[in-house]
Order: C-alpha cells, then structure tokens, then sequence
C-alpha cells in the first residue's frame, strides 16, 4: 500500500506560514458569490467546511480584480473595498481552522461575457472570435496596479496570500500566448515582454505586500495558443528569481502526456518537476482523486498538491484519507443532496450538474 505519511509534512515557503500539510484547495469556480461581488453565506460556507475538514491551505475560487475582468455570474469580487468586510470574515473563519487564507487574483480578459460586463471585453490585441478590444498601453499599466491593489486588499482583510492566475486563457495567459498576444510594444513579441505584465505583478506584490505575505502563481502549460517550451522556460526563469513562495501548475491531468510530438514519452507534470526551483515550491492539479494518487505526485517531485473535484466530493477528504490511508472518494455520478451535504449551496450544485456523469441526473 502506498505510504500516504508524506501528504501530512508540513511545508515551508520563503515568505509567510508554513502549511500544516502538503494538501491545498484548488480555486474553484463555484459561482456563489452576490451579484456585485460580494461574500455570500454559500461561497462563505463552502470555503469553511474545507478549512474544518483538514485543507492546509484554503483558496478562494477566481476573484476579478476589475469589475470588467468578470469572467462568470456570482464570481468573488475584490476589486472594490466594498469586498472588505465579506473577505475579513472569511480570512478570519478559515484561519481559526489551521489553514492558510489565500485569494486568488483574476481577470477574464477576453473570455469576460459581455452580457455580463455591459460592455466589449479587453485584451492584450483585437480579437474578433471574443469581440475584445485591445488594452492601451495606460490600461496595462492600470491591470498590473489593479492587481497590485486587489492584493493589498487581499492583505487588509486578513489572507495570508494571493495567487495571482495565469493560467486556462485568462488575461495574463492571453498576454504569454504568442496566438493572442500580437501587441508590438512592451508586452509583446519576445517571451520576456509577453511575461513582463506577470513579473511586475509578482515585483509589484512583494513590493506592497512585505516579506511576510505569500505570493502564489498559477499557470498551465497547454492551450491557448500557449507553447510548452515557453511556458517550461518562462517557469523555470521565474524559479530561479524566486519571484514568488511556490508555482501551481494546473496540468488537466496530473497523469498526462505533452500534447506537443517534440514532448512525447514522458509525463506532461515532469517538464516542470524536473525544473530546479530555487525557494519555490511546486504544486500539482489536475484529477488527484485518490490518497494513494496525491502521494505519488510528491513522490514524482511536486512539493504539494491541490485537489479540486475531490475536495467537491468530500470536504473533509485530508481527515478522511489521514485516518484511512485505503480511503477511496465516492464514485461518481453524485446526487445533488450528497452535495449539500458536503456544503454546496444551489448555485454550485447546479453548476456541477453541467459536468458531464458529476452529478445524477434523476436524483434529487
């Protein structure tokens, strides 16, 4: 049997606290939140129950850091200090369970409806297929500082860190796609310029922040335009610099192989646990189910894992699989009252039900 002891180490990071386990909450879109972006009783207590049921570190799912970087209904706000008093308390909840409080940072860039935004989305260039209109170089400047500020925020309410996402074709993944990012100045072109609105968010956060707040990076290596070589290189620039307290690659499926021919025959997670990471540590997500599954992704060299549809399916899966290293989560379809149950409010519940075999169609 696959010895699980080492899902339970703490781990250190460069700057802020250590968490108490190497199992970390994915972002989870969930679409819970008020319509103006505040904290609502569902998101409040869907993020709780995963503190209590043993998560080292709890992450909010994608917050729009500008009202027009929406990129779903009921998404998080915190772009706005009138999200202060929501997030206050629920940094405080989080952090009374022995887990780290962490905001993800997020704007939606071209993929923000505009049904939602009332108005064309941006983007780093004209993109016809989204309808988005190009960013002036005044209103990149503005995206860094907003992100920038929303961490500041993030700091005022209590949160022990910001991840700031990179990744799955949002804006700052739109500015690293050499498909979508056609800009010819600053932010565009070369690897370093299409990188640099990340970079100076990350200096930017650090700066504001202090060394005692965490700074995480989400990126993904595929799709979207997105070269694996660039994005391995970028990675391991960024490692190197220790320009942040750890990576979180969200891979699809920890298990997969490179999409690209020039990458076949090995694991699409080892171009990047491979990578020397200086202070920085590395996190893995992509369908972690099992126990038995977490462990091996550390014993392959990531330092933590995140776990999205399990952490759904069962709240409390750390205390689950720390008492019962055969542990198994429960097969899917679900009904919708075993969600409830697990602290999902109607919103999410019906979100779920739009994944394809997540959730019983005739079950109540």
């Amino acid at each position: 049997m696959t010895d699980l002891s080492t899902l339970f180490q703490p781990l250190t990071f460069a700057h802020g606290p250590s968490m108490k386990n190497r199992l970390m909450l994915a972002p989870l879109t969930n679409l819970q939140s008020h319509v103006d972006g505040t904290m609502s009783e569902d998101e409040f207590n869907w993020l709780v129950k995963r503190a209590e049921g043993g998560f080292g570190l709890t992450m909010t799912c994608a917050a729009h850091v500008q009202r027009i970087g929406q990129g779903f209904p009921g998404q998080l706000g915190v772009w706005s200090d009138d999200h202060l008093p929501g997030l206050t308390r629920l940094a405080a909840a989080i952090k009374a369970n022995d887990s780290l409080a962490v905001i993800q940072l997020h704007h939606a860039g071209m993929r923000s409806p505009k049904d939602i935004i009332g108005e064309a989305p941006v983007c780093p260039s004209d993109n016809e297929e989204f309808g988005a209109r190009a960013l002036t170089g005044e209103e990149v400047e503005q995206l860094r500082d907003d992100f920038i500020t929303a961490a500041v925020r993030a700091k005022t309410a209590g949160f022990d860190g910001v991840e700031i996402h990179g990744a799955h074709g949002y804006i700052l993944c739109q500015f690293l796609s050499p498909e979508i990012n056609l800009r010819d100045d600053q932010w565009g072109g070369s690897l370093d310029n299409r990188g640099r609105l990340i970079r100076e968010i990350l200096d930017g956060v650090r700066d504001r922040c202090g060394p005692d707040f965490q700074i995480g990076l989400r990126l993904s290596p595929e799709r979207f335009g997105l070269q694996l070589a660039e994005i391995r290189d970028f990675a391991a620039a960024l490692m190197a610099e220790n320009a942040m307290d750890y990576l979180d690659m969200s891979l699809w499926d920890i298990a997969k192989a490179p999409n690209e021919e020039a990458f076949q025959g090995r694991s699409l997670m080892s171009v990047f646990t491979e990578l020397p990471r200086g202070n920085v540590r590395l996190g893995v997500a992509g369908k972690v189910m099992s126990p038995a599954t977490a462990a091996q992704a550390l014993a392959d060299g990531a330092d933590f894992v995140l776990l999205g549809r399990a952490a759904i399916l069962h709240h409390d899966w750390p205390l689950l699989a720390a008492r019962d290293p055969a542990f198994a989560p429960v097969s899917l379809p679900v009904t919708r009252a075993h969600l409830r149950a697990e602290g999902l409010g109607p919103a999410f519940v019906d979100y779920m039900a739009g994944w394809k075999g997540f959730v019983a169609e005739d079950a109540a």
